[in-house]
């Protein structure tokens, strides 16, 4: 993980791909607390960490759209954009069968630590009513 980077509209870059060892940088930029850690470990760890999070690729616009449902709500998530080779680090959700070939799918909102899907799902669960409960349960928003 070299560098946090912040973009308009709250966006935050953060680049998951472990330094060079002749990187300048240096670890106290780092979010990370094991410099070592793999991609997939940060990923999972930033899952953990917040409530709701949505793993993007640069410029999504229904990564946009995710955000703005869930702003009208009340929740403001975290939001990580991932380059093409980090997203086939994102966990499989429940849904996905692990014996097909996996063509990764991002966006992908996690709430808890599970992952809801992309925008299709986040919105069926708006739709269903189960969103907001979910919402809260997690502490992501208080009614």
């Amino acid at each position: 993980m070299q560098g946090l980077r912040r973009y308009p509209n709250d966006v935050v870059r953060l680049d998951l791909t472990s330094p060079s060892p002749t990187s300048t940088t240096s670890m106290t930029n780092n979010l990370s607390i094991d410099g070592e850690e793999s991609t997939e470990t940060k990923i999972q760890r930033l899952i953990s960490e917040h409530p709701v999070i949505i793993f993007s690729r640069s410029s999504c616009c229904m990564c946009h759209v995710m955000r703005k449902l869930l702003a009208t709500i009340g929740v403001h998530p975290t939001v990580i954009e991932l380059d093409d080779h980090e997203i086939s680090a994102l966990p499989l959700s429940d849904h996905d069968d692990a014996d097909s070939p996996r063509s990764p799918a991002a966006p992908a909102v996690f709430i808890g630590g599970t992952c809801v899907g992309g925008l299709e799902s986040l919105f069926a669960l708006h739709l269903s009513g189960h969103l907001v409960p979910k919402l809260v349960e997690v502490g992501a928003l208080w009614v």
